[in-house]
């Protein structure tokens, strides 16, 4: 591994539970900024009417399929449900980091039933991955997002593969966008994995059996009772795929080719979630289109921020990460989708040579 130093340094400093140190902190000034501008204010009508919006698309879409039942048009409104969906789950995303309403509990009410009754996957499982995501991004043993599963996102993951899992590794980059659309399915599994095992605590679990129950048998039951059965199964199968290869699109290029931190690397709050995030450039209609996850590293510094304000934030906080000499890094939707694809690739060739080449070093400055 390189022990190289960028001319980053990265200073240890010492957090608190919510990740702010110091008054002295690099971070603590910047929140301070942040939170005098109003940007840490709810925005509740910007909600309400987004909430409005998607609410209305959904019954016009439900007016479409009584309208095309058994005529193969119907798969355009399975795939425009597929669309409205992972915009519930963009809504689902923002309360469960508190974004919507000032009352933890009623952002937590609200999101279990977004989650469970109008999106279909567990909003314990996805609050507990999702927590430990922010808390360590893209670290290694932490972050269960780069942990292997379908796609081996670390390059010691790759060594010794053989036969067919090689192949498929050395081009996983081109495997991932196609392997999306069966994340949706892949979302439900682990939703029911998560409430029906009982040896796990997971918190209101009956509450989340039961929504689940109701939202996923309830959907299932009108969609092969109106529609014959092959027609049935395609309908599932085109709002699933859309669904799942919408969500994996939108959260994917936000880490993914962005340095990985060893397990036990020091690095301050600020410098974590700048280094290992990287921002999609965008004006208002990406922002709707991505829930807000193009301001990523907006997002991760201050996730109770509502979306209508990361705009506002990222200019800051551009302008802060220049004076501290810290690499920001934003660039196109498609150019990132290219730079995740290599990286993919890269890291499955690893299977055919040295898995210790760690550019991340270099890069981030971290400290062992």
């Amino acid at each position: 591994m390189s022990s190289s130093l960028s001319a980053d340094p990265v200073r240890v400093i010492k957090t608190g539970p919510r990740g702010v140190g110091s008054q002295m902190s690099d971070f603590a000034a910047l929140l301070r900024t942040v939170r005098e501008a109003g940007l840490l204010r709810r925005s509740k009508r910007f909600y309400i009417t987004t909430f409005a919006v998607i609410t209305l698309a959904m019954a016009g879409a439900w007016v479409g399929f009584a309208m095309l039942a058994g005529t193969w048009y119907i798969l355009l409104i399975a795939a425009a449900m597929g669309i409205i969906f992972t915009q519930y789950a963009f809504l689902t995303h923002e309360l469960a980091h508190r974004q919507v309403f000032q009352s933890s509990k009623l952002n937590d009410t609200l999101g279990r039933l977004m989650s469970d009754l109008v999106v279909g996957i567990s909003y314990a499982w996805w609050m507990n991955k999702h927590s430990r995501h922010h808390a360590n991004p893209n670290t290694v043993d932490k972050d269960p997002d780069i942990e292997t599963d379908f796609i081996i996102f670390q390059k010691e993951k790759a060594v010794g593969l053989k036969g067919l899992t090689k192949f498929m590794a050395n081009r996983q980059g081109y495997l991932f966008f196609p392997a999306l659309l069966l994340e949706g399915f892949n979302l439900h599994s682990h939703a029911f994995q998560e409430v029906f095992n009982f040896k796990k605590k997971v918190d209101k679990r009956w509450l989340e059996i039961t929504l689940l129950l109701v939202r996923n048998i309830g959907y299932l039951a009108i969609v092969f009772s109106f529609l014959p059965l092959g027609m049935a199964f395609a309908f599932l199968g085109v709002q699933m795929g859309i669904f799942g290869l919408y969500m994996g699109a939108s959260f994917a290029p936000n880490h993914k080719g962005m340095p990985i931190l060893p397990k036990g690397s020091k690095v301050d709050f600020l410098r974590r979630q700048v280094l290992t995030s990287r921002n999609i450039r965008s004006g208002h209609f990406m922002n709707h289109f991505m829930g807000g996850l193009n301001y990523q590293i907006e997002h991760h510094l201050f996730p109770t921020m509502p979306r209508p304000h990361l705009r506002r934030a990222q200019e800051m906080v551009k302008e802060y990460c220049k004076t501290k000499d810290i690499k920001y890094t934003e660039v196109g939707l498609f150019t990132s989708y290219g730079i995740v694809i290599r990286h993919l690739n890269e890291v499955g060739l690893s299977a055919d040579g040295d898995p210790f080449d760690c550019p991340a070093a270099g890069r981030t400055g971290y400290s062992g």
